[in-house]
């Protein structure tokens, strides 16, 4: 039964308090909206372009935002869909995500890995033994920058929740990337470059769990589907023991993020200034090298195909 009101519960918190529907849902959005006000997620007059994918944490990221967007005349919003290409797979989230900015009278902006990079993530697995979340995670990332810069935005936010969170601290332990774990936290980066869209995190401290059943309370995806490729990966041979790890001593991923963001101001500084930016001599897009890692990869793709 529900803690507060008695009703059938819908979840059990990793604090062991029992929630019912409309509890759940208001403890939800209050620690969402919480993390936005505490770190200044959102600002006056901010242009955000939302990361969507059509699944869960996305198109939750997407609801609230709106939320507050629409009480805030003076700020923007839009959103930006990237389609890799994965057979049984985008094509579904996709029309999630279309149905729901539709409902929403929200603009959204789709781009593809076809025809940007001139194939589908597929057809470079397919050609080239590559490992897909690998490859799939960089060009992601240079055409959500890219493509955010050319929207305009101040700010990109995207769905990464708690437990995306205490996966990327893990990892860049283990394969002692403090400098990467540096450019970590609510509002990502190290330093300020115009080159880089600062991306925010409002689900930050939401586990995947209470985004998974927050958004099936909403009814915001008709399915929930996993990439196919998600399994061939570091990433979640780690999920995996986190999970092991939280179900045994709940509280787990929790500890570990939060441990993490005390740290995180001293991380920031010690990098501040070992942080340098230059500009890809192919695309002229940020990265640390002279060449940008896309840049480098379609370089080497084309040696090999």
């Amino acid at each position: 039964m529900c803690k507060n009101c008695e009703i059938n519960s819908v979840i059990i918190l990793s604090s062991g308090k029992k929630l019912c529907k409309t509890c759940f849902n208001r403890y939800f959005e209050k620690k969402v909206f919480k993390t936005i006000r505490k770190y200044r997620l959102i600002e006056e007059h901010d242009n955000l372009v939302v990361a969507v994918s059509g699944g869960k944490d996305s198109l939750t990221l997407l609801y609230l935002i709106n939320m507050i967007v629409s009480k805030r005349r003076e700020v923007k919003l839009q959103a930006v869909l990237i389609d890799e290409g994965i057979k049984g797979y985008r094509s579904k989230t996709i029309k999630d995500a279309e149905v729901f900015c539709n409902k929403y009278s929200i603009k959204l902006n789709i781009f593809s890995y076809k025809a940007e990079f001139g194939h589908t993530l597929d057809e470079l697995i397919k050609k080239s033994k590559i490992n897909p979340c690998a490859v799939c995670g960089v060009l992601r990332r240079y055409m959500l920058n890219k493509y955010s810069k050319k929207l305009k935005a101040t700010k990109l936010a995207t769905g990464h929740n708690l437990d995306d969170e205490a996966q990327s601290i893990l990892m860049n332990q283990m394969k002692h990337n403090l400098e990467i774990s540096a450019r970590l936290g609510p509002i990502t980066g190290v330093i300020k470059d115009k080159r880089f869209i600062p991306r925010i995190k409002p689900l930050y401290f939401m586990t995947e769990k209470e985004v998974m059943i927050y958004s099936h309370l909403k009814g915001f995806t008709s399915v929930f589907v996993e990439c196919p490729n998600s399994y061939e990966s570091f990433r979640s041979d780690i999920r995996d023991s986190l999970n092991q790890l939280e179900a045994k001593y709940p509280g787990t991923k929790n500890g570990i993020v939060k441990t993490f963001v005390e740290s995180l101001p001293y991380l920031k500084q010690e990098f501040k200034f070992k942080s340098k930016i230059q500009s890809c001599s192919v695309c002229s897009e940020p990265c640390s090298n002279e060449k940008c890692k896309v840049c480098n990869f379609i370089e080497e793709l084309k040696i090999k195909l």
